[in-house]
């Protein structure tokens, strides 16, 4: 092999492309600073497109370890990724996390569908106001 590749380079998306891809993803990773040292969890969301600080991420969680550590570290990164036989993308969100707690936003959450997969009760709410929105796609 020569080291020659002939595919296209890699892509940048626009921000509304990635917007797009997250909201087509049925669930993604989200990276909080937690116990001293960086994890990362899976969560079902929603993008919230009429919300103050639209386009935002929304997502449902309960009561632990997570939700603790974002109300220290507010600062995450939230990722989706995927890929077909012939394309792959990924697409990073990064920005402050915080637990809603007015009813109006809990209530407004509510109506965006957010769906957990764990059977275990997820009544708190966070939304992710993006203060980074980057994605990329290449083929395979």
């Amino acid at each position: 092999m020569d080291g020659q590749d002939d595919r296209p380079p890699t892509q940048q998306l626009s921000e509304e492309e990635c917007w797009k891809r997250i909201e087509a993803a049925a669930f993604g990773r989200i990276a909080v600073f937690a116990a001293g040292e960086v994890d990362i969890f899976p969560v079902n969301h929603m993008v919230d497109r009429d919300g103050p600080d639209a386009p935002a991420l929304v997502f449902r969680t309960a009561a632990g370890t997570k939700l603790l550590e974002l109300t220290i570290h507010s600062n995450v990164a939230f990722e989706v990724d995927g890929y077909t036989d012939a394309d792959a993308f990924s697409v990073v969100v990064k920005g402050e996390a915080r637990q809603l707690e007015r009813q109006s936003e809990i209530e407004h959450a509510e109506t965006l569908g957010v769906h957990p997969w764990a059977p275990e009760e997820k009544d708190r709410w966070v939304r992710i106001r993006p203060t980074d929105v980057r994605g990329r796609e290449f083929q395979r």
